[in-house]
């Protein structure tokens, strides 16, 4: 998809901020038609902004209604709309609630203190105010996040932001422990001046460490007969993962190593929480499979227990470096699916339960979620399996949506 310049009054190439050119695609007819913005949640998550705030936007700039809480990601504003008139009104949106009022650059972070919205640069540190008379800002205002929790949009647009900049390798700044980037091309973590995230620093010097080491000569054996070998020491199901989708045997090899490598450690240590999360992804590093989608299949069949409701927040900032995308996100579903499913079916009737910790801990959006818990599939299990585990997740999914609910009721009390 066409990409532009954030500030379309820059014409330089080399520009770094970028952000999708608005889709707007028309719907009905005479009074029922409506405009539908395709693209809208990547582009505000390109301004690191609730797509909520830019809809509104639109529709004050518009004088037409919008939806700005839609379940299914389709943001409406009424009548017809062209995408180029939108794109201009994205300007002025970018122009009185992104831009630093300084060195008019796109990295600042909102915040909101008696009334007032100002924005915070983290690129050259000034605090700017957003005019309060402005109808985008009272709206803001009043749909500001209780007790200092970030609103579900927020939380929702940050979360792709940084997952997107996380698969891009570039920096991401401001964000929770475990939200540090990877850089592609040497594969070193960016680490933020002052930063406390104590497992990112550890694996920063374990990750060098494993560089000095490649530099002795080491090889896995990689023949047909070791693999099929070493899968024979493995479960069933975590068998099966190794081999899902055509996977190459040379590649599968890897998983299998790794698989192998948590069980052995557990065994070793006297129970899978003992396995050090630092020493696990740097496991993942030296096999090559940190960025790989697969690895996300393999650790919940090898690293989870019956006390896995517990396990999941202790494991969450080594998993949030390791889900980097949507795919990424169903691969880790999979994994709970056949761990659950097939390996611990007693863990069913907890599924709901566990599906809300990894809500929680950012691990996987509602976007994913909701498709999951909807329809079952056979892709990492038998479907009658698959079946059984969903229908499990009915709470949690009735949970999502009533949160969906509650903010359609508050926002149309506010207005």
């Amino acid at each position: 998809m066409a990409t532009v310049n954030i500030r379309r009054d820059v014409t330089d190439p080399f520009y770094r901020y970028k952000m999708e050119r608005l889709q707007s695609k028309i719907e009905g007819k005479g009074n029922g038609i409506k405009t539908v913005i395709v693209n809208l949640t990547s582009v505000a998550n390109s301004l690191a902004r609730p797509p909520s705030h830019v809809i509104k936007y639109f529709g004050f700039e518009l004088g037409a209604q919008t939806n700005t809480s839609p379940n299914d990601d389709r943001w409406i504003i009424n009548g017809a709309h062209d995408a180029n008139k939108l794109q201009d009104y994205l300007d002025g949106f970018i122009s009185k609630f992104v831009l630093c009022k300084k060195c008019k650059n796109p990295e600042t972070e909102v915040n909101i203190k008696d009334g007032n919205i100002t924005l915070d640069c983290k690129a050259c540190g000034k605090i700017s105010e957003v005019d309060p008379r402005l109808k985008l800002s009272a709206f803001i205002v009043k749909n500001e996040p209780k007790k200092g929790k970030k609103d579900k949009s927020t939380k929702k647009a940050e979360r792709r932001a940084r997952k997107e900049a996380e698969a891009r390798g570039e920096e991401v700044n401001g964000g929770s422990p475990g939200d540090s980037a990877e850089d592609e091309e040497n594969g070193e973590l960016e680490i933020e001046a002052g930063s406390d995230d104590e497992l990112t620093k550890q694996i920063q010097e374990g990750a060098e460490e494993i560089q000095e080491a490649k530099e002795v000569e080491w090889h896995i054996d990689t023949s047909e007969a070791a693999i099929k070998a070493r899968a024979q020491d493995l479960p069933e199901d975590l068998k099966r993962a190794l081999v899902i989708e055509g996977e190459e045997d040379a590649e599968a090899s890897e998983y299998d190593v790794f698989g192998k490598w948590i069980i052995d450690t557990a065994k070793e240590k006297g129970g899978v929480d003992k396995v050090d999360s630092v020493e696990l992804y740097l496991k993942a590093k030296e096999l090559g499979i940190e960025t790989k989608h697969r690895t996300l299949t393999v650790i919940p069949q090898t690293l989870f227990s019956d006390k896995i409701v517990k396990q999941i927040e202790a494991r969450a900032p080594m998993l949030q470096k390791l889900i980097t995308s949507e795919k990424h996100e169903k691969a880790f579903l999979g994994g709970i699916e056949r761990f659950v499913g097939n390996d611990k079916p007693e863990l069913i009737p907890q599924v709901s339960a566990i599906c809300i910790q990894i809500y929680n801990n950012d691990l996987v959006s509602e976007e994913v979620f909701k498709p999951w818990c909807q329809k079952a599939s056979k892709k990492y299990v038998d479907l009658k399996v698959s079946k059984t585990v969903r229908k499990s997740a009915e709470k949690f999914y009735e949970w999502l949506c009533q949160e969906d609910s509650d903010e359609e009721e508050e926002e149309s009390d506010d207005e």
